[in-house]
């Protein structure tokens, strides 16, 4: 059970109403969980929805290779939500049911793509220790770019921000989606 009430339309404070209709309105076509948590802060919730919609959609990285981010930053954290939601959207992207199934359980993918790879070892070093090797870094750079590095880093953290929330409030993941065990 969460430990906030998230609030309905209803319930919601203009200044709350206006930031939920500019986060439906946007990419998302909905207002996630944590969104839903942020409007306790009106602000806050304004100015990380959209870096969120940034980070996510509006980067030099494939969805396939956003979604594989997110989902070592789900599984790092635990985060039920955030798992069970991009679980769907990481497969809709293509990553791979192996791949899925490899990070849910902590055991390391085998990956075809070197891109893959990299931003695979580079996300899984950042959320680990807060830091990159430079091998690892050198060989997301030559994979993908120095934009990416920096678009990548910006992803992680921000779902980071995510994980966080949602396992403070204990959020579940939705109804009818499966969570980590």
């Amino acid at each position: 059970m969460a430990r906030i009430v998230l609030p309905t339309l209803e319930d919601m404070k203009p200044e709350q109403r206006a930031v939920y209709a500019q986060t439906v309105a946007g990419r998302r076509g909905s207002a996630p969980a944590n969104v839903m948590v942020w409007l306790q802060s009106p602000n806050l919730a304004a100015r990380a929805q959209k870096l969120g919609e940034c980070v996510r959609y509006e980067t030099v990285l494939p969805a396939r290779l956003s979604e594989l981010a997110i989902l070592i930053v789900a599984r790092h954290w635990s985060a039920h939500y955030e798992w069970a939601v991009h679980e769907v959207e990481a497969a809709r992207a293509g990553v791979t049911p192996a791949v899925i199934a490899a990070i849910r359980d902590n055991t390391t993918p085998s990956f075809d793509k070197p891109a893959d790879e990299a931003v695979y070892a580079f996300s899984r070093a950042l959320v680990a220790d807060g830091r990159v090797p430079t091998p690892t870094f050198d060989a997301l750079v030559l994979a993908l770019g120095s934009r990416a590095a920096v678009e990548l880093t910006a992803l992680v953290g921000y779902y980071t921000m995510v994980a966080m929330t949602l396992n403070t409030f204990e959020i579940p993941a939705p109804k009818g989606l499966k969570g980590l065990e």
